[in-house]
């Protein structure tokens, strides 16, 4: 993400996405009522009544101004769409006053302006620029002759597999097994190239609960050193998604100095299941029952789900904890840690001390 233009008196900032995560955070960024411009495209019909019936008209490039109605984020298509009514653009191409929805786009500058701009709203930019600096992390969890793999966006782990081997098992004769084996093996490598070349991947963790991951460590020290050089192996209980999360949970990411923040987001939302499942009172969740006790000064750790940040009571409650020293920590709905704090409310907080 990088920014375009600020105008701190009229309330704009002009942004430019370069990546999906960064769409995901203009998802978060962008709210109805603000107005929201950037370059579209349409496809324009004659109207002098001359038209033939095969004519489909001419597509014009240019500019155009919504005011947001809703906003939508689709992570599998790569698609972030606004949609509401049209107050900026060329009067001869379009209705001034309609409904339209406009498709904002990778390496295309949205400009949003808003009546006013929170601080956690300047916050989320700045992450979302700080992030664009860190290397991407690639998990690979192969059990058996099944492969699955993970790449870590800041908001969740998009899952790629599985990718599946047919390897016969070792009681079984198979004449051409290691070839089998081998052209496995070259098969993930193919699918880790793509995602160096699209995602930039500077770091890898090649798990499992097996000798597999062993075996495919040694196979690419072989004959792929580059691969081998930025990965490390460990070990995990399962294989599939569930060895995937398993390796997020114990923070390899962050010693290896790559995308972290999912693996934070999870463990720290673990710390307030732990303390629940202890029928602690060092622990509390909901709205009403966290602002209690941020208005006390005992809130340390406050967890808030995304879809939240729009809320101005939640706002308060997030100001009123910075304000006395505690911490903030957001969470993306699109992972299993953000789905659980939705369950309890889309609020929570570990404490100082205890309320009672």
């Amino acid at each position: 993400m990088r920014i375009v233009h600020q105008d701190a008196k009229r309330g704009i900032i002009e942004l430019f996405p370069e990546t999906l995560d960064d769409l995901w955070h203009l998802s978060h960024l962008i709210e109805p009522g603000d107005l929201v411009s950037s370059r579209t495209t349409r496809r324009i019909q004659d109207t002098t009544g001359e038209r033939l019936r095969s004519d489909r008209g001419i597509k014009k490039t240019f500019f155009m101004g919504i005011r947001v109605e809703s906003i939508n984020f689709h992570k599998y298509t790569g698609k972030l769409r606004a949609k509401g009514v049209i107050e900026k653009g060329p009067e001869d191409l379009v209705s001034l006053g309609s409904h339209h929805t406009l498709d904002l786009k990778l390496n295309n500058s949205v400009k949003i302006q808003k009546e006013r701009w929170s601080r956690w709203h300047r916050k989320r930019i700045k992450e979302a620029i700080d992030a664009s600096k860190i290397p991407k992390a690639l998990v690979v969890v192969i059990e058996d002759d099944n492969a699955d793999m993970g790449i870590l966006r800041q908001y969740g782990v998009e899952y790629y597999g599985p990718i599946i081997g047919g390897i016969s098992g070792k009681r079984m004769v198979q004449k051409n097994r290691q070839q089998v084996i081998n052209n496995f093996y070259d098969e993930i490598v193919n699918t880790i190239r793509k995602f160096e070349g699209i995602e930039g991947i500077e770091g890898m963790v090649i798990a499992g609960p097996g000798f597999g991951k062993n075996d495919f460590y040694q196979f690419v020290s072989q004959k792929y050193p580059d691969i081998a050089h930025i990965s490390r192996l460990e070990s995990t209980g399962a294989g599939g998604r569930s060895g995937i999360h398993e390796v997020l949970q114990k923070g390899i990411l962050e010693e290896m100095a790559t995308e972290g923040r999912i693996a934070q987001e999870i463990r720290m939302m673990a710390r307030v299941l732990e303390e629940i499942g202890k029928t602690s009172n060092m622990v509390t969740y909901g709205k009403k029952e966290v602002k209690t006790a941020a208005e006390a000064g005992a809130v340390e750790e406050l967890l808030v789900i995304d879809e939240l940040l729009r809320e101005r009571d939640v706002e308060k409650i997030m100001d009123l904890t910075e304000n006395l020293g505690g911490k903030v920590m957001v969470l993306s709905s699109e992972h299993d840690g953000g789905k659980q704090l939705s369950a309890l409310g889309g609020v929570a907080a570990l404490l100082r001390y205890a309320l009672k």
